[in-house]
């Protein structure tokens, strides 16, 4: 190993320490990483179990919306911070657990395949991805990620189907996965 590699080997495990002793016990902090992200932990692990985040977050105060009512328990409702970014809810937390749903659900105007109950609607996953699922939700939980159309498999008959953008066009899948034939819109 030549003198400039161990300078910044040297340099790079300086960045990885905190200047300042873990409050608990007073050894070094350093970056851990778990399955959460980076963090600073204590060197003395697991004798010591010190945590703290990389980059403190303000806690936002809830604000609440002056002339709003919770439909659950008539409370105001007000903005909040939570682990997924802000939304709305119930300032009587934790007595009342109302949120408000943010997400436009569309509907696709096709009837769910599996229970034939209900109509398949658009969502948005908590990560920003749109999938679409039976309105009946818990009770049926049928679930696709492309859009739905009414129509019948050409292989199979099964009664749904998938609008795919491939690279040489538009085409419909089955949206039943043992088939999977596509077919051209």
């Amino acid at each position: 190993m030549s003198n400039d590699d161990s300078m910044f080997s040297h340099h790079e495990h300086a960045l990885d320490k905190a200047n300042e002793p873990c409050p608990e016990c007073g050894s070094e902090l350093t970056i851990k990483h778990g399955k959460s992200g980076a963090f600073w932990g204590c060197v003395s692990y697991p004798a010591c179990a010190f945590t703290r985040p990389i980059v403190e977050h303000e806690k936002v105060e809830d604000q609440i919306l002056a002339g709003s009512e919770c439909p659950k328990c008539g409370h105001e409702l007000a903005v909040k911070q939570g682990r997924y970014g802000m939304f709305i809810g119930c300032s009587n937390f934790p007595e009342c657990h109302h949120i408000e749903d943010q997400n436009h659900h569309e509907d696709a105007g096709v009837n769910c395949p599996k229970c034939q109950k209900g109509e398949l609607i658009e969502r948005t996953s908590r990560y920003g991805k749109i999938f679409y699922s039976c309105d009946n939700y818990p009770k049926c939980k049928f679930i696709v990620n492309h859009p739905p159309v009414a129509g019948a498999c050409q292989k199979c008959g099964f009664e749904l189907l998938l609008k795919r953008n491939m690279s040489a066009g538009e085409k419909l899948q089955c949206a039943q996965k043992k088939c999977g034939h596509f077919q051209e819109t």
